[in-house]
């Protein structure tokens, strides 16, 4: 499964914390580390926090945006402290896990800057929200240590699952990616326009609103191919 499973920093600002997320990555068996526009890194200061994970730090993925990162992911999970304005799915860390391995999709878990998170713009790129449920009156979690909580979940769910007979898959083909689920979007959005059901000087939430069902929908790649196909048709008969 760890192959399936990548973690994803977004804008760390203190190399430490990449370094003690490569930590726990390890010592939970997670490889694959992608790291958005860091502050700083390469780091020794990373590498004295990874003790002896420097093999995770040397393969990290360094890539400029978030989209780069998820780039042939079909399930992302990004970990939030707050509630927001347009509720989102929401799960703990063992829920998290158990959807890792009942869908047995690739997912990138993202975890967002140490003083403020993920931005709602990057958080609506997510299908679920995973909240770790620390005391109100001490909720913040160094970022290291909430990679190692996420990483536990998988690393218990996985031994759980090692004696588990095989499932045959669940669906007769392949979940769609974020790419697809993002050229689907754009695509409505410019058919929208053009019917004038959107206003693009007052999008209001409309797009945001769409994307939350697509996602939540978990749309196959043929079920993308054929809405995308219907907004040809649509866009044919308006010529």
């Amino acid at each position: 499964m760890q192959n399936k499973v990548r973690i994803v920093l977004v804008n760390t600002s203190h190399p430490g914390n990449i370094g003690g997320a490569a930590r726990a990555m390890k010592n939970m068996g997670l490889a694959d580390l992608y790291l958005v526009a860091p502050k700083e890194y390469p780091s020794d200061e990373a590498v004295s926090r990874a003790s002896g994970a420097t093999d995770i730090l040397d393969n990290a993925v360094v890539v400029d945006t978030l989209e780069e990162a998820l780039a042939g992911c079909q399930l992302v999970i990004g970990t939030s402290a707050r509630e927001r304005n347009i509720p989102w799915p929401l799960v703990d860390p063992r829920q998290a896990a158990d959807l890792v391995f009942d869908e047995g999709l690739v997912t990138a878990f993202v975890f967002g800057r140490e003083d403020r998170g993920l931005t709602n713009e990057e958080l609506q790129r997510c299908n679920y929200h995973v909240h770790i449920p620390s005391v109100e009156t001490f909720s913040s979690l160094n970022l290291g240590a909430a990679v190692q909580v996420i990483a536990y979940e998988l690393r218990m769910k996985t031994l759980l699952m090692k004696d588990a007979p095989v499932v045959a898959s669940k669906w007769d083909v392949p979940a769609a990616n974020v790419e697809q689920i993002d050229y689907l979007l754009e695509h409505l959005e410019k058919v929208l326009v053009k019917t004038e059901f959107l206003d693009p000087e007052m999008p209001m939430q409309v797009m945001t609103r769409f994307r939350r069902l697509f996602q939540r929908s978990r749309l196959d790649q043929q079920e993308v191919g054929m809405l995308r196909g219907m907004l040809t048709s649509m866009e044919k008969k308006m010529k």
